[in-house]
């Protein structure tokens, strides 16, 4: 709908000349004769935008201008004066009013002062929407990543994050399941209540019930306290089972009970005990492999499965490679309080060609360790674990024109370029060999034609 547009000024043929000209610009216009009706207006309707005149008979500019912004303190208010002079700007400004013009007016700078509002307001509000919807309803900060492969799993979460969902969270050790059980449970209805969390690799068959259920006092050798479980604590909250494909036949029985009937009797204990707690569990196991071998339960794997959400493993996502070193170098230089620039093109290479078997823990542990090992302000690979250095055996891509003063976006662009060379143009080829989708080599190439 087109903006809505209050004239309130007493000279009447001034203001049929405002109501025609916003007329005839699309708005929807309406007029009131002095600062009481024009509060009168606002009590009823609202308004996008009010042009009004600072001396009227009944109500001055200025007390209506006060009033209105008491009423509704967000709409914009342009003054409209004869009698310019610093001191009525700068009441006018000091009372709300969003701008001042000065009669006889210029209806082209008119038109100029009315839409720059307009759009001021609309910006301010669409800023504000995208910053509660971001900032607050899906924050997800703490992972890293811009791969289409994460751009996918982002979203995902943002429909899954704020329902009721048992979740499955799968991927290789190392991937950051736990980052995403976080997201998961800060972007939900219960962020402000617990968010509970169990290895349950951790732990042998007994104390894993123990610590889930509780107990009472005397239900096994070293039991002399009553002890509350990790269910009873995340009570009204999410609790976040990791590696539950480690757990034995036994509790995977009592966890599809919670599941289904929201209740359990700690150990040693004859009395039910009643919990409202959702579930995110995960595993780095394939579960139907484990249902197979008879491992796992078929119908404690469906209960679970709700909603599964893959993290891709590092290797399958080099896009975010180089993003997530530098993420993690500013990191512990400032833990380390290391005065470190960044990385030698050399080390990008190497970082770019290995697999990274253990994920972005492994990338994690490689940078903190070449930061606290390097005595440069250009991490070499000298600093580097030793199978990134075996990697370095191999020839260079970029050797013959890369040097150590290169940013990681030139070094990422050499390497591109180079390899499209070596394939003969062929980008298909070339995005394989990197590891990176054909749809981001484009973006990158089309990047580096328009910089």
């Amino acid at each position: 709908m087109k903006p809505e547009i209050l004239i309130v000024d007493d000279d009447v043929s001034h203001r049929q000349m405002l109501v025609a000209v916003l007329s005839e610009e699309g708005y929807r216009v309406t007029g009131a004769s002095d600062g009481e009706q024009a509060v009168s207006e606002v009590e009823k309707k609202f308004y996008d935008l009010i042009l009004m005149d600072i001396r009227m008979s009944r109500m001055g500019g200025i007390e209506a201008l006060k009033r209105i912004k008491d009423i509704s303190p967000g709409i914009p208010i342009i003054i409209m004066t004869a009698y310019a002079s610093v001191n009525t700007a700068i009441d006018a400004l000091k009372s709300g009013a969003y701008d001042y013009l000065t009669k006889p007016l210029d209806i082209d700078e008119l038109k100029i002062h009315v839409n720059k509002a307009l759009r001021h307001i609309q910006l301010e509000q669409e800023n504000r929407f995208l910053k509660e919807r971001i900032g607050s309803q899906f924050d997800f900060s703490n992972i890293i990543g811009q791969s289409e492969q994460m751009q996918k799993m982002f979203e995902t979460l943002s429909m899954v994050a704020p329902t009721e969902a048992t979740v499955l969270i799968l991927g290789e050790s190392g991937t950051g399941k736990e980052l995403v059980a976080n997201a998961i449970h800060q972007n939900s209805p219960r962020k402000t209540n617990p968010f509970i969390k169990i290895n349950c690799a951790a732990l042998p068959e007994t104390l894993l019930e123990s610590e889930l259920f509780g107990h009472e006092r005397g239900a096994f050798t070293g039991a002399v306290a009553r002890q509350k479980g990790r269910f009873r604590q995340a009570h009204t909250g999410s609790i976040f089972l990791d590696e539950i494909g480690e757990m034995t036949p036994a509790t995977q029985v009592k966890i599809l009970r919670v599941l289904q009937e929201k209740e359990f009797e700690p150990l040693g204990g004859s009395q039910t005990v009643q919990v409202d707690v959702r579930i995110i569990a995960a595993t780095n196991r394939v579960l139907e492999q484990e249902i197979e071998k008879g491992k796992f339960r078929e119908d404690l794997y469906y209960r679970l499965n709700v909603v599964s959400i893959e993290i891709p493993p590092l290797r399958e996502r080099r896009d975010d490679i180089l993003l997530l070193a530098d993420h993690f170098l500013k990191k512990y230089a400032e833990k380390n309080k290391k005065m470190i620039k960044g990385f030698t093109p050399r080390t990008l290479d190497l970082f770019l060609r290995h697999d990274w078997p253990g994920n972005v823990r492994e990338l994690e542990n490689a940078v903190e360790r070449s930061v606290i090992l390097s005595r440069n302000e250009m991490i070499s690979p000298e600093y580097l674990p030793a199978t990134l250095k075996a990697l370095d055996s191999e020839s260079f891509p970029g050797e013959a024109g890369i040097t150590d003063s290169k940013s990681i976006k030139d070094v990422e662009q050499q390497l591109i370029l180079r390899t499209l060379h070596e394939t003969g143009g062929n980008r298909t080829r070339t995005s394989e060999i990197l590891g990176i989708s054909r749809r981001t080599l484009q973006l990158k190439l089309k990047k580096y034609q328009n910089p």
